[in-house]
């Protein structure tokens, strides 16, 4: 059919009352299991990006960097768990505080944050954010106990919660719909990268200088990572270096209310409740794969600090290569006529089977099998996040998005409280992960079911009448 600019758009099979992409409109596509080359790739080789140019990829990039920082630091304690298992003696279940004392702080944060970044703007809130959690991690170095760590991760839980709901607002105002998943698949994948150099790097690190030396250089990294983003970002509306014509690009999408939204009036749209219920469910299976999937390779194969790096950075390989996959397939899909509410979900629900086969992951005695089914199942995941996180910006305007993000990232945070504190139980009584991993291939079919009975489809959220 046609709008009154004269231009073609796909009609909507779903009969959802958003509009599906112009035709004559594309962003840049590409493969590869390079986050950053997967970007630059898509930038350079499609003529439209060369026409509006490629600034918009810059800002992509430097949040891929951010993710990559931000699991590095996150990460490294489950590496170490082992090692500080045995020198500090600490039990399954200490440890499990440990981790729910992180994922408390997180939910806290990202039920404040989110509505913090709509107020500050992205810049100073992805600054702030950075800065807390790079100290917090290098304050790590000084714990001793049980609940030095758990302090310590209870700050790195606060800093790092600004990071998500900042990249995904970031992408709302530097990218239009077309290519939102794309770019969320990008930067998350950068959250796969810094998981596979981790146990690469972070290893070499404590054995040769010390564990509390690795707290201590990674944590550094970050304030690295501020030097560019100060110096480079700035809203589209405000960056000199923008050309005109890719300034239009972004603001392509119908225009949109600048009216502050405040988050008590997002709660009550089942749009919210849809994002929150998907963080709640999925959210915690990454985390077992964060924090415990040193410890299983472990126990389950007698792998050690010099011995599972290689097996753990090859699991984050794969899950890299979901991660910009999943966001393609959507993009792709909307991009040939099918309906955003279609493409989505058709991209979750491909995501979500593939998790299924790491129910057997637990049952092989042989680790290369088991690599491989964690790796499928670690790549569904992040592809599927790329798709739920880019929900937000299908459903509610830019100016909501950062709290939206905040909400489900708090439901996520709960999520993995609870599940730290069972995978605690389950192994201390058991001490086998058959159970988690039963748990881990039957979420996401459960948490898309969800999604569609709740926002079947994808009709946006009306907050027109929201009050600052």
């Amino acid at each position: 059919m046609k709008e009154k600019d004269g231009r073609e758009y796909s009609a909507d099979a779903f009969g959802s009352p958003e509009k599906t992409l112009p035709i004559d409109v594309a962003g840049p596509v590409g493969t590869g299991s390079s986050a950053f080359g997967s970007a630059l790739t898509l930038a350079a080789d499609d003529n439209i990006a060369t026409k509006i140019g490629r600034r918009r990829w810059l800002i992509c990039a430097l949040l891929f960097f951010a993710a990559t920082i931000n699991y590095i630091d996150r990460q490294v304690i489950g590496i170490l768990k082992p090692t500080l298992q045995t020198e500090i003696g600490w039990t399954e279940i200490e440890y499990s505080w440990i981790v729910f004392s992180f994922q408390a702080a997180y939910g806290i944060g990202l039920l404040l944050v989110g509505s913090l970044i709509d107020k500050i703007g992205t810049r100073a809130g992805a600054s702030l954010s950075i800065t807390v959690w790079s100290i917090a991690a290098m304050a790590h170095a000084l714990a001793s106990s049980v609940m030095g760590f758990a302090a310590a991760r209870f700050a790195l839980g606060l800093g790092e919660a600004g990071y998500f709901p900042g990249a995904i607002k970031t992408v709302a105002e530097w990218f239009p719909k077309n290519e939102r998943a794309l770019a969320t698949g990008i930067f998350n994948a950068g959250t796969n990268v810094g998981a596979l150099v981790t146990p690469l790097v972070v290893p070499w690190i404590a054995l040769t200088y010390g564990w509390q030396e690795a707290f201590i250089v990674t944590g550094a990294i970050g304030f690295v990572w501020l030097v560019f983003w100060l110096a480079i970002y700035r809203k589209p509306e405000e960056d000199t270096r923008l050309s005109p014509a890719e300034l239009a690009y972004i603001r392509s999408d119908p225009p949109e209310s600048t009216v502050k939204i405040p988050w008590r009036r997002l709660i009550p749209h089942r749009q919210t409740w849809a994002f929150a219920i998907g963080k709640f469910l999925t959210d915690p299976i990454w985390w077992v794969y964060l924090f415990w999937l040193p410890d299983f390779l472990n126990k389950q194969h007698g792998l050690d600090l010099k011995t599972f790096g290689i097996p753990v950075a090859v699991i984050y390989i794969i899950a890299d290569v979901g991660s910009v996959g999943g966001g393609w397939i959507s993009s792709a899909l909307i991009k040939r006529g099918w309906t955003v509410n279609k493409g989505r979900k058709t991209a979750m629900l491909i995501c979500a089977l593939a998790v299924v086969p790491i129910v057997f992951a637990a049952q092989t005695a042989n680790l290369w099998v088991a690599v491989l089914l964690i790796g499928i199942a670690a790549a569904a995941h992040q592809g599927w996040s790329a798709n739920l996180f880019t929900l937000t910006s299908d459903m509610f305007p830019r100016r909501a998005v950062g709290s939206v993000v905040g909400i489900g990232g708090m439901a996520g945070a709960i999520g993995g409280m609870l599940i730290s504190l069972v995978v605690g139980q389950i192994l201390q009584a058991t001490g086998s992960y058959v159970p988690i991993f039963i748990i881990a291939g039957s979420t996401y079919l459960i948490a898309l079911l969800i999604i569609h009975l709740l926002v079947p489809k994808l009709e946006p959220a009306d907050v027109g009448d929201a009050i600052s």
